[in-house]
């Protein structure tokens, strides 16, 4: 079922009514079948995995000569010490543990088998010998006797790097790991390239370490305030808008505000009676505020801005949200969908990295430079990471579209039936059976087209980290620009997906044909798209935006008391960015509801006229909402007595063009003027980044809208 048909089948479907939930069929079987054979073939790699025991690798550990902890080993062929008997020794123990090798994924140090994991820190080789005679755990190499630990001169080579850290097993998988946090900063150091002094790192963890009780209690804060926001959606949908408005309006110049009075003053505080061991903490503090608080001055001003532009269309969201809210009233499992999605990604997630730590210790034994043993796969199965790596994007796109194509068929389920109580018992369970039984071709399609967009995008983005300090301002320009195009078109297809999802819903065709005839109805109603999806989606934003702002400042009140001694930056930036995901995956529920039930709106308005047979299917709401746009543009000359019974469009095409010039004034003016700030190469990359997405994106964006607002088909009557 390609996307390619011919003429005259083109013709019949454009021809081709609307019949919602009236008709079911399978669609998109050959790519059901396809999804099938690819998810085959990642079973295929976890059971290779384990039948060539890396299971047993992987669980148990091994030393660095083959040898797998806890059982007997065969010898292996011109390898030393390997072959031994390690029943009673069921542990791994790193010499030294904190020598870590990020490119190669491994930890550069001798690793061997002991009984027990040394739970105290060992300061001298008297100190391990000790350990080894009252333990029976020999910490040096296979090669040393306990009694020699002391006295032979190769103990430095063999032994372990002192002082030897407290160290405790990994639950499940017998590793002994360091309890001190100081071995996770050098390993964080090794990922996070940009801090060039260790030692606020150092702290950075540690503050992180020290508040983890009031993490916790955030994190949970922002969970209990997403939930309580969708529950008040439900009922005061109408004044939803303007009660988000105003308290994002207060919100976010009350965070302002205080972060530049705790600014102010912790600056005029004495420094004189700050001993010096919290001198450096009370500067990265200082310098924290004063980050934050320009940081939350510009997203204020940039938001007042956008605010500013849309403040005339703000009303015309409300119709749609007061119908989102009795979705929600009727279909109240809606709400913990994003539950169900998010403990499918966990168990698929959990099922990946599992396979990959299986990956990582299959193959055959292979001697290494260093004379240890390294398990290493050769062959076409050494591509078996790739085909591992498309797994995860395609079955997690797959997961998120099964939740799109859900939602979909529920308030299409809604939308399109006339006496609301002859529902069925549960709108969501019955869409989950239509997409099992028919339509799961169709999203195994969509989430496809998504990885392929995703994969490039992900690839320039690590070859970007790679090259980083090493290409010229040119290239790394055009590398971000390419990035900044990949995701924008990742975008466009996943919100096409979305409504073509909605098509399928409605009139079960497969995943071309349906987003054919949703690009067809979104085009005819550009601007309704435009002022509605668009308002509606930022209203939802400023949402997310006042569960994070709350979340915030209730961290900063909090935080502020450990001021003296911990670094609160990264616990604060681990909170809002919790809180954000956490308010996305509640409020992304609703904002789909909006776009679907505006995909349906746009439906009706096109098939429908009101004469007998061929009744509306929308609410009151949206009949009282086209009645008074229409009053509005009468009273305004912009319509004489025949225009006074057609549908008009929500917006007029001079007043969208006004806004987005007015849009992107501001816009270009806000980006030349933070470009302004800095200096150099500095200058002269963002400057020529921002005109470029300037002329390539939001140019060709406004050229787009004014196009299809000519080519929108004439309106249809009311009757």
């Amino acid at each position: 079922m390609g996307c390619c048909s011919s003429a005259s089948s083109a013709a019949q479907s454009s021809k081709r009514e609307w019949k919602p939930l009236e008709d079911r069929s399978c669609t998109d079987i050959p790519w059901l079948l396809l999804f099938i054979l690819f998810c085959i073939g990642m079973g295929f790699i976890c059971g290779f995995s384990v039948a060539t025991g890396a299971a047993a690798r992987l669980v148990s550990g091994y030393d660095s000569y083959g040898n797998i902890c806890g059982q007997k080993n065969a010898k292996l062929e011109a390898i030393p010490n390997s072959g031994m008997d390690h029943t009673h020794r069921k542990y791994v123990f790193f010499l030294d543990p904190c020598n870590l090798d990020l490119i190669n994924r491994k930890i550069k140090s001798v690793a061997l088998c002991v009984t027990a994991c040394p739970r105290q820190e060992l300061k001298t080789l008297s100190d391990v010998q000790k350990f080894a005679e009252m333990n029976g755990s020999a910490l040096c190499s296979y090669n040393l006797k306990p009694s020699e630990y002391t006295t032979s001169s190769k103990a430095s080579v063999l032994c372990p790097k002192l002082p030897v850290p407290a160290s405790a097993p990994i639950p499940f998988f017998h590793r002994c790991a360091p309890v001190n946090i100081s071995c996770y900063a050098k390993f964080a150091e090794a990922l996070i390239t940009f801090v060039s002094d260790n030692s606020v790192l150092h702290r950075l963890i540690s503050g992180v370490m020290t508040s983890k009780e009031i993490i916790l209690g955030l994190c949970l804060l922002s969970l209990v305030l997403s939930m309580i926001l969708m529950v008040i959606i439900r009922y005061i949908s109408r004044v939803l808008v303007w009660i988000l408005t105003i308290l994002v309006i207060l919100g976010s110049l009350g965070g302002t505000g205080v972060l530049w009075w705790l600014y102010a003053k912790q600056r005029r505080s004495p420094k004189e009676t700050v001993i010096p061991e919290q001198l450096q903490i009370a500067e990265d503090n200082l310098r924290a505020l004063l980050i934050y608080a320009i940081s939350a001055t510009v997203f204020t001003v940039i938001l007042f801005l956008i605010m500013l532009v849309m403040r005339k269309r703000v009303a015309l969201t409300i119709a749609l949200f007061h119908v989102a809210g009795k979705v929600f009233i009727h279909l109240p499992l809606l709400v913990f969908q994003p539950f169900w999605t998010f403990f499918a990604l966990v168990l698929f997630w959990a099922y990946w990295i599992m396979t990959l730590l299986f990956l990582g210790t299959t193959g055959s034994a292979v001697q290494n430079e260093q004379g240890f043993v390294e398990f290493k796969v050769s062959g076409p199965l050494q591509y078996m990471w790739w085909y591992h790596v498309v797994g995860l994007i395609w079955i997690s796109e797959f997961i998120l579209a099964c939740q799109q194509m859900t939602v979909a068929g529920a308030v299409v389920t809604y939308y399109f039936t006339r006496d609301k109580r002859n529902l069925p018992f549960t709108p969501i369970l019955a869409s989950v059976n239509r997409l099992i039984r028919y339509h799961l071709g169709t999203v195994a399609k969509g989430s496809f087209i998504i990885t392929l967009v995703k994969i490039p995008r992900m690839i320039l983005m690590y070859m970007h980290s790679q090259l980083k300090g090493k290409e010229n301002a040119c290239a790394r320009c055009v590398l971000k620009s390419c990035i900044c195009c990949l995701w924008c078109l990742e975008k466009c297809l996943n919100y096409l997906n979305q409504n073509a999802y909605t098509a399928t819903a409605i009139n079960s065709t497969n995943f071309c044909t349906s987003a054919k005839d949703a690009f067809v109805i979104l085009v005819e109603n550009a601007l309704r798209v435009a002022a509605i999806n668009t308002v509606g989606d930022f209203m939802l934003f400023l949402g997310k935006v006042l569960i994070v702002c709350s979340t915030g400042l209730a961290g900063i009140m909090l935080l502020n008391y450990q001021q003296d001694y911990t670094v609160w930056v990264l616990p604060l930036i681990i909170v809002c960015l919790f809180a954000f995901l956490v308010a996305h995956c509640f409020l992304s529920i609703y904002e789909m509801v909006v776009d679907v039930l505006f995909l349906c709106f746009a439906i009706d308005t096109k098939y429908n006229d009101g004469s007998p047979g061929r009744e509306f299917y929308m609410d009151k709401v949206l009949m009282e909402f086209v009645e008074n746009s229409r009053k509005a543009m009468k009273e305004a000359g912009k319509g004489g007595v025949a225009d006074a019974r057609e549908l008009k469009p929500m917006v007029g095409g001079d007043e969208a063009m006004a806004g987005l010039q007015e849009f992107h004034f501001h816009f270009l003016s806000l980006s030349v003027f933070t470009d302004c700030t800095s200096s150099g190469e500095a200058l002269v990359i963002c400057i020529t980044q921002d005109v470029l997405l300037f002329l390539f994106v939001c140019l060709p964006i406004t050229w787009i809208a004014e196009f299809l607002s000519q080519l929108r088909s004439p309106s249809v009557k009311v009757s």
